[in-house]
């Protein structure tokens, strides 16, 4: 059984793999087809470091992904952001696999909003993989950027790039990690409805579209539904902000795999002004 499941995980790597997919968390982006080169919350840290540089509190949050309902393909996370005097630091590490094959995936970020319009970020991701079979380990140091811009009060355009310099999947192995660019618009149609639409190109692969709305319907209560193509991908959930918690849940319909659901948890550490929402 232990041999099978090891099989139908290496048939699915193509799919999952972290050198072959930038992979994006939280619970909250997820929900919205992962259009997230606009948020501005803790998961910043991964989708726009920019996005750092308009977050006014401490957040700290969790991350959890079943990817296809198999735990040998699940996605665990952890982030937070620290806004100084200086601008914003971000923290993050990603897991992935289980123990025949692991990545994981540090993030150190920084943002500095220059005025309320206008941020930019940059961040720099240690990589390793792990394979236990083999006792193979490849690692990788990668870097990313971002720029945030309020061109109206309720219209947002973020821009991303990961991997600029095209770094190997370590030293002994020709495998590039993907160069990828995401840029995308967000637009508020009132305090209660939220529209998010990005492109993403791979410079190895066909550019993926990718669209989300969120309705709050009840204070402190949200609905999002997204779509996205290569692959063809539904995309729904639902957000819960209790005081200084933040609970979301959201889930991905791939046709032929099936679904993938995930689960957020963000811990906002609240001044006394208002404070913008956050995503797990």
């Amino acid at each position: 059984m232990k041999k099978a499941s090891f099989i139908f995980t290496i048939v699915l790597l193509p799919i999952t793999f972290f050198g072959t997919e930038h992979i994006l968390p939280g619970a909250r982006s997820a929900a919205l087809s992962n259009a997230s080169v606009t948020l501005q919350d803790t998961w910043s840290t991964l989708h726009n470091q920019a996005g750092l540089g308009f977050v006014r509190n401490i957040t700290s949050g969790i991350y959890y992904e079943n990817r296809f309902l198999l735990k040998e393909l699940s996605t665990r996370g952890a982030a937070v952001a620290i806004p100084l005097k200086t601008g914003t630091f971000g923290f993050s590490v990603n897991a992935f696999g289980y123990s025949l094959y692991r990545e994981n995936k540090y993030n150190l970020s920084f943002a500095k909003a220059f005025s309320n319009m206008f941020s930019i970020g940059m961040a720099l991701d240690y990589l390793h993989t792990q394979l236990s079979e083999g006792n193979e380990n490849y690692s990788a140091i990668v870097g990313e950027a971002g720029i945030l811009i309020k061109i109206h009060k309720d219209l947002l355009l973020g821009a991303h790039l990961y991997n600029p310099t095209r770094s190997r999947l370590g030293k002994n192995t020709t495998e590039r990690i993907p160069t990828v660019m995401r840029l995308g618009i967000n637009y508020s149609f009132s305090s209660r409805v939220m529209f998010v639409l990005e492109t993403e190109k791979d410079l190895s692969q066909k550019p993926r579209f990718k669209a989300g709305i969120e309705y709050q319907p009840l204070p402190h209560f949200y609905l999002r539904a997204g779509i996205s193509n290569n692959p063809i991908l539904s995309t729904f959930g639902t957000g819960l902000q209790l005081r200084n918690f933040q609970i979301d849940l959201s889930a991905t319909y791939h046709q032929a795999l099936g679904v993938t659901p995930q689960l957020g948890l963000t811990y906002l550490v609240v001044k006394k002004e208002k404070t913008d929402r956050d995503d797990p």
